[in-house]
């Protein structure tokens, strides 16, 4: 047997470390043990964590019922979704756009922030989504996304915003028209613990959020979660 800080064979046993037998080096006096054990959590506990985080539970639910501290699962969460594009890649591109936006808050119920979805009339998932507050200023960002798919008609609901960037002629306001849109925002509700209507869980930064949404916009547009950066 070899140090493996200095190579040397003048070796000696040293004690028990976790159960191990431990070694020390009488050339550097470096301690260490024949062989160690893999360190960290298997990709199995990994992907098992994330998808109950993105059917609906929130961290310490996770914790609870599998061990795994709740921080860790936070961080697996930033690492994996941080690479994420904000939405999934679709191939074909909305002759008519519904647009809607949900509220949430972040940290505590006063400070609201507003989620601005767009998606196809025809086809499931969402397409463009931006956070912020409820003015103009905000949905200026999605504009900037959804004009550039020159749709035959942009759907919202009568919020005044929309009127000031979307041209009458391809604009139609009609609460009944916008059901994908409103089912969309629904099941990003139901799937993620933090959007909620009525819950302890709750998100304590827009960062957190952010990446919480293109986790799960992922997994339901692909139905698996990625478990490495």
């Amino acid at each position: 047997m070899n140090c493996p800080n200095c190579a040397s064979t003048h070796i000696r046993k040293n004690g028990h470390r976790r159960g191990k037998q431990n070694y020390i080096c009488r050339s550097c006096d470096r301690q260490f043990i024949e062989s160690y054990s893999k360190r960290g959590y298997s990709n199995e506990i990994k992907e098992q964590c994330l998808k109950m985080y993105v059917n609906g539970m929130g961290f310490r639910a996770i914790e609870r019922q599998t061990g795994v501290n709740h921080n860790t699962v936070m961080n697996w969460v930033k690492l994996v979704a941080a690479p994420l594009p904000d939405a999934p890649e679709y191939s074909e591109i909305p002759e008519i756009a519904q647009v809607d936006e949900l509220e949430t808050f972040v940290g505590k119920k006063k400070n609201k922030i507003w989620l601005w979805t767009a998606a196809n009339k025809g086809k499931p998932g969402i397409l463009a989504w931006v956070l912020g507050d409820r003015s103009a200023k905000t949905f200026k960002r999605l504009w900037k996304i959804i004009k550039c798919w020159k749709c035959f008609l942009y759907v919202t609901d009568g919020y005044p915003v929309y009127p000031c960037f979307i041209d009458d002629c391809d604009h139609l306001v009609k609460k009944t028209y916008m059901t994908r849109i409103e089912g969309e925002n629904t099941r990003l509700r139901h799937y993620l613990a933090r959007l909620h209507r009525r819950t302890l869980c709750y998100s304590k930064s827009k960062e957190m959020l952010s990446l919480s949404i293109k986790l799960l916009l992922h997994y339901l547009k692909n139905g698996v979660v990625p478990i490495s950066a």
